[in-house]
């Protein structure tokens, strides 16, 4: 079974995830700065950059859980559905190229497995993100853009809101999906994880 997004004009549903047989447990653990005693205050949230012109993504960089990742494209088959990479590439990401590019006004989609049959997957720890966490997304036009994490939510497949992950936005927004919830041997995960982020700035690649 792999993680595929099946789009319905301009939303869609997550249905699939990994090949994996086992619930591999909680995520393991992320040291994280804001995570000694008594907490601390949330991060401001920073205002949307102005959307980028289009061009393809190379490499998802997340640096609060040590993620870094090649990104390749990804087509919708017959039936509407867009698939993850091969499984055999379990620590690269793939876009939805018939979408947006990140950067450009809407939300671009990248997904990524959680596991595979062999171990742990490039978004293993997705659910970790929190609100004013980066990702940056370096394209082919050698600008960097950089997102900052709004909300991390996890849904079930049955009550997955397609309008508000794909639909929309009026501005450059990013989401990056993989499955999360209970492993049954049939169907496969029963929730997806969706990071929702917008466009906080660009850098020039060196």
């Amino acid at each position: 079974m792999t993680l595929t997004v099946t789009f319905t004009s301009l939303a869609g549903i997550v249905t699939g995830c990994s090949d994996s047989t086992e619930e591999l447990g909680p995520p393991a653990a992320t040291v994280r700065a804001d995570d000694a005693a008594g907490g601390g205050t949330p991060p401001v949230r920073p205002a949307a950059h102005a959307p980028l012109t289009r061009s393809h993504p190379v490499k998802v960089a997340v640096p609060a859980l040590f993620v870094e990742a090649p990104v390749t494209p990804l087509e919708l088959d017959g039936r509407g559905r867009l698939g993850a990479p091969p499984l055999s590439r379990p620590m690269t990401t793939g876009w939805h190229r018939a979408g947006p590019s990140p950067g450009e006004e809407g939300a671009a989609v990248l997904v990524g497995h959680r596991d595979t049959r062999t171990g742990p997957a490039i978004f293993l720890n997705l659910k970790a993100l929190r609100r004013g966490d980066t990702v940056k997304v370096t394209r082919a036009d050698r600008r960097v853009a950089v997102f900052t994490v709004d909300e991390v939510n996890t849904y079930s497949k049955a009550d997955f809101p397609d309008d508000k992950v794909y639909g929309t936005t009026g501005r450059a927004e990013l989401r990056l999906i993989t499955c999360g919830g209970r492993f049954d041997k049939r169907d496969g995960y029963a929730d997806n994880v969706v990071a929702f982020a917008h466009l906080t700035a660009t850098e020039k690649k060196a």
